[in-house]
C-alpha cells in the first residue's frame, strides 16, 4: 500500500460540473482530491479487506441472530421498544438490503482493523463509484499508470443486479434529507441505477411523505408508498412523530429494519463479546463495562448514535489528544482499543469497504489530517497495480 502524488487531470473541473459536482472558485472539488492516489497489490485488496469484510458481515447476521433470541441486546443498543418485533420480524423474514460500508485502519500490513460499520446510511457512493473509476481511465490514458492497473470497484454491476432482486412491483420511491447535497447526490444516483434496473422511480424529501387515514405512507400524488429506499437513519424514523406509523403502514424500506442494529456502533462491543481475539476486530465495550478496564489508557469514545465523526473523544495514556463536538451521545457511549490510521505524511487514510447485498463490491478511501476522520475529509482515487 502506497500513497503516490499525481498531477490531477487538466479537465477535471469540467469531468466535475458533468458529473454535477460542485466546483470552487479555484477550480478544485470539494471533498474531492486526486493530488495523489493510493496504490495496492491485488493481494491486499482480496485477502486483507474484501475477504474480512464479507467474513465480519456474516458474523453481524450472527449477532442478529442473537438479537432477536435475547432481547437485551435491543435494549443495550437503546432501541425503542416498539420496534423490537418489527426488526426481529424483518430479520426471520431476511428482508433484503442494499448497501453498507464497512470502515477499516490499514496499513498494507497485518490485518485490517474495524473501525465501524456504516450500515444504514453510507454516502460517498457516487465517488467510489462512477467519479474515481472515470478518474482510472483518464489516468491510464495520460499514461501516469500502467495499463494494467486495475481498481476494485464493482459497485455499479452489484447494485443493479441487487435492484431487479428485490420483487418490487409499482414505483419505488426514494427519499432523503433532499437539502444536503451529498445524500442527495447518492440518492439521486441510485435512482437512476433503478430505473436502468427496470423500475418505476419517485424522489421526494423526507418531509414531503404524508400519512393517509388508513397509516399508510403516501406520496405528494397522495400515492400510496409500498417501497421506499430512504437515506435517513433509522434511529431519526424511530423518533419521528409518524415512527409509531411505521410497523403497520405496509411499506417496505431499503434499508430494512435490522439494519437499524447494525448501524448502531453498539456492535462493535456485542461482535467482540461474541468473536473476542478476531484479528480483524478491536477491543471494544459498552461505557460503564467493567471489562472496559482491559483496553487500558488508550482508546476511542464512542457514541451508539452519530455521524460524520461527532462527539468522538481519542484518549491515549488517559488524556484526551483529539475531540470533536456534535449533538450525539445522549443514548449512550462505547469505548474501542484506539487503533490509529497510518500516517502518509500527516494525511491518514481510512478505508471504506462498500458492501452490495452483503457482497464486498468496492473500495472508497477518505483522507484526513486529524486522528477523527470528519466532514472534511477528502475523498482520494485508488488502484491495484502488481
Amino acid at each position: 500500500m502506497r500513497r503516490i502524488p499525481i498531477p490531477p487531470r487538466p479537465n477535471l473541473k469540467q469531468s466535475a460540473l458533468a458529473h454535477g459536482f460542485a466546483v470552487d472558485e479555484f477550480g478544485n472539488v470539494p471533498y474531492w482530491d486526486e493530488t495523489a492516489y493510493y496504490c495496492f497489490t491485488l493481494r491486499q485488496i482480496e485477502e486483507d479487506l474484501e475477504h474480512p469484510a464479507e467474513a465480519i458481515e456474516e458474523l453481524c447476521f450472527e449477532i442478529l441472530d442473537r438479537a432477536i433470541a435475547d432481547e437485551t441486546v435491543f435494549h443495550r443498543l437503546r432501541i425503542p421498544e416498539a420496534f423490537w418485533d418489527y426488526i426481529a420480524s424483518s430479520w426471520r423474514n431476511r428482508e433484503k438490503d442494499l448497501i453498507g460500508r464497512f470502515d477499516f485502519s490499514y496499513d498494507g500490513t497485518g490485518p485490517a482493523k474495524l473501525l465501524e460499520y456504516n450500515a444504514d446510511t453510507p454516502t460517498t457512493l457516487y465517488e467510489a463509484c462512477e467519479f474515481q473509476w472515470e478518474w482510472i481511465e483518464n489516468t491510464i490514458e495520460r499514461g501516469l499508470v500502467s495499463d494494467t492497473a486495475d481498481q476494485f470497484n464493482l459497485l455499479h454491476e452489484f447494485l443493479l443486479a441487487a435492484f431487479t432482486k428485490f420483487g418490487i412491483n409499482g414505483p419505488l420511491h426514494l427519499a432523503c434529507q433532499k437539502h444536503i447535497n451529498d445524500d442527495r447526490d447518492t440518492v439521486e444516483y441510485l435512482e437512476e441505477l433503478a430505473k436502468e434496473a427496470g423500475l418505476e422511480t419517485v424522489f421526494l424529501s423526507m418531509d414531503e411523505v404524508g400519512i393517509d387515514p388508513h397509516g399508510r405512507f403516501t406520496d405528494l400524488d397522495d400515492q400510496i408508498i409500498t417501497w421506499m429506499f430512504k437515506l435517513y437513519p433509522w434511529e431519526w424514523l424511530m423518533e419521528e412523530s409518524f415512527g409509531q406509523y411505521i410497523p403497520a403502514s405496509g411499506a417496505r424500506f431499503i434499508e430494512p429494519p435490522w439494519k437499524g442494529v447494525l448501524s448502531n456502533k453498539g456492535l462493535l462491543p456485542l461482535l467482540w463479546e461474541s468473536f473476542k481475539g478476531h484479528p480483524n476486530l478491536l477491543p471494544s465495550y459498552f461505557e460503564g463495562d467493567p471489562r472496559a478496564a482491559e483496553i487500558g489508557g488508550n482508546f476511542v469514545r464512542k457514541p451508539l448514535l452519530s455521524r460524520r465523526g461527532a462527539n468522538i473523544d481519542i484518549v491515549r495514556a488517559g488524556d484526551i489528544v483529539a475531540q470533536k463536538g456534535g449533538p450525539y451521545g445522549e443514548e449512550g457511549y462505547i469505548v474501542q482499543a484506539f487503533h490509529p490510521l497510518p500516517d502518509f505524511d500527516g494525511r491518514r487514510p481510512v478505508l471504506g469497504c462498500w458492501m452490495v447485498a452483503g457482497d464486498a463490491a468496492a473500495l472508497g478511501i477518505r483522507e484526513d489530517s486529524g486522528l477523527v476522520t470528519t466532514d472534511d475529509a477528502v475523498f482520494m482515487p485508488h488502484i491495484i497495480l502488481d
